[in-house]
């Protein structure tokens, strides 16, 4: 496959394509070219009708960028193409994710979760919310505007709480701990106070 240098503005998009690029996925796109480059060209036919790429020409184009990586077919036939574009969008969505081995590679980044396509502060707090976060990451993408912003809130009481046991304040209210009852049988109760802070990482309580 011979990849060429072309201008962008001399680059068609097709009447019609089969994905529909979200707003979150052409920032997602910026975020990764701005990270790696262009990883992938951009295919057209003949005429330069882009077959498949669209959104990272979206991106490239929302970015300034005057040029850009292209590979060219010059002898498709319109039936080629056609299933050229389909197959390009679905063959990628049949894979499946290996969990294991994501869950591997984010252990070794050692915190270093700035990666396009995912939001780094959810990613950061499933990680530290999972010793095994395979499940966590099964779901990420199916988390609506409601639940990312729980994870974040989340977070941030969890970072409160932690500097606050830092600094000796107390986390929870106070605790009454009943004693024992009189072993005469009597009918009154004596109680003893007790203040007590919950670790935010185990939830134990501390007794003080």
């Amino acid at each position: 496959m011979e990849i060429t240098k072309m201008k962008l503005a001399d680059l068609v998009k097709p009447e019609k394509n089969v994905r529909i690029h979200t707003e979150q996925q052409l920032k997602e796109f910026q975020r990764s070219v701005k990270m790696f480059g262009q990883i992938r060209p951009i295919v057209v036919d003949e005429n330069n009708i882009i077959l498949a790429g669209n959104g990272l020409y979206d991106t490239l184009i929302a970015m300034g960028k005057e040029t850009a990586d292209v590979y060219r077919y010059d002898n498709l036939t319109e039936n080629q193409k056609k299933k050229l574009m389909i197959a390009d969008n679905k063959i990628f969505s049949l894979g499946i994710e290996n969990l294991e081995t994501l869950n591997s590679f984010l252990e070794d980044l050692q915190g270093d979760l700035d990666i396009p396509g995912f939001d780094e502060e959810i990613l950061k707090q499933m990680v530290s919310e999972a010793e095994d976060i395979t499940d966590k990451l099964s779901e990420y993408g199916t988390l609506d505007d409601e639940e990312i912003q729980s994870i974040k809130e989340n977070a941030e009481r969890k970072e409160q709480q932690i500097q606050k046991i830092e600094s000796g304040q107390e986390l929870v209210p106070q605790s009454a701990v009943p004693s024992q009852q009189d072993s005469e049988g009597g009918s009154e109760e004596t109680t003893e106070v007790r203040k007590f802070v919950t670790c935010p990482n185990c939830g134990e309580k501390i007794w003080l």
